[in-house]
């Protein structure tokens, strides 16, 4: 009976002892397999951002700007350049669509130029600025039918005013892969911009720094709305400074957006180029446009 149980408990130590063993073993090749793949992230160089010469010398990604949406019988009825008529604009994606565009975010446009990041075969941006409340009712619902992603470049003195989108509405445009990006406070010129500048907000006058107010304080509340960095910009009316371009870029943003005029040489990233849809453009008038205007 005492052979019997020396014999089990030696058996069982050693059982234990093996058991230890393998896990101190199986520790310890975790912790070289881990030091392995510590170590090789670590080594991994990093990507050199491309220059201003370099991002100027790459072809160029069409960039579409539309503003009022309107519901009208005939494109006679538009009252001005930045109007496109509700049947013009839904011809205009269609066409999109069927030629083999794929829209694309601002992210991707600035991995691409600044990383060389790949883009599908026919890219393009569709941007819609001053944040009219028919961007989110016609347009919205438009893009949905051909998975097309847009860039709602915000004025954020208009939100929740009438015939201008909620916050809930912006809210759920970026939860649905749409970008928001920043228009200013109040759609003020940037080349005007000063360092003390007396103003009217909520009744009460006061005196600011033009940069913080039009810029960092619309970048804060977008991304209070929505919980994501706010990354973009779009000037008004398309009008930039070269003066003003550093004060954009130590405010946080990636990328600034213009209208149609020549890029900054010295600062592409912040001279973006884009065109407004004429009201008088046909879809394949659209096309076209795309082709010649962006090399």
């Amino acid at each position: 009976m005492k052979s019997l149980t020396f014999f089990l408990t030696a058996t069982l130590s050693l059982f234990i002892f093996s058991c230890s063993n393998q896990s101190t073993v199986t520790e310890k090749e975790s912790t070289v397999v881990k030091s392995k793949i510590d170590s090789s992230k670590v080594s991994e160089p990093a990507k050199t951002p491309a220059t201003a010469a370099e991002i100027m010398a790459k072809k160029e990604v069409p960039v579409l700007c539309y503003h009022h949406i309107r519901n009208v019988a005939s494109t006679r009825e538009l009252k001005n350049e930045y109007e496109v008529s509700v049947t013009e604009f839904k011809s205009q994606l269609k066409a999109l669509a069927d030629s083999g565009y794929k829209s694309i975010t601002p992210d991707q446009l600035y991995n691409y130029l600044v990383f060389g990041g790949s883009l599908p075969e026919k890219p393009f941006l569709i941007t819609y600025d001053d944040t009219d409340q028919e961007q989110f009712s016609v347009a919205k619902p438009e893009m949905d039918k051909y998975g097309f992603k847009g860039v709602y470049f915000i004025m954020t003195i208009s939100i929740g005013r009438p015939n201008y989108m909620t916050k809930e509405q912006i809210k759920q445009l970026s939860d649905e892969g749409h970008v928001i990006a920043s228009h200013t406070w109040d759609h003020s010129r940037v080349d005007r911009y000063t360092y003390e500048h007396a103003i009217e907000e909520g009744g009460k006058k006061k005196v600011v720094n033009d940069w913080d107010q039009q810029l960092v304080k619309t970048k804060t509340k977008l991304e209070g709305i929505i919980g994501k960095p706010v990354d973009y910009f779009a000037y008004p009316f398309g009008i930039w400074s070269k003066s003003g371009i550093p004060e954009i870029e130590k405010r946080g943003y990636k990328m600034a957006f213009q209208l149609a005029t020549k890029r900054d040489s010295l600062q592409p990233l912040y001279t973006v180029r884009r065109v407004i849809v004429a009201p008088q453009w046909s879809a394949d008038g659209l096309l076209k446009v795309m082709r010649s205007s962006f090399k």
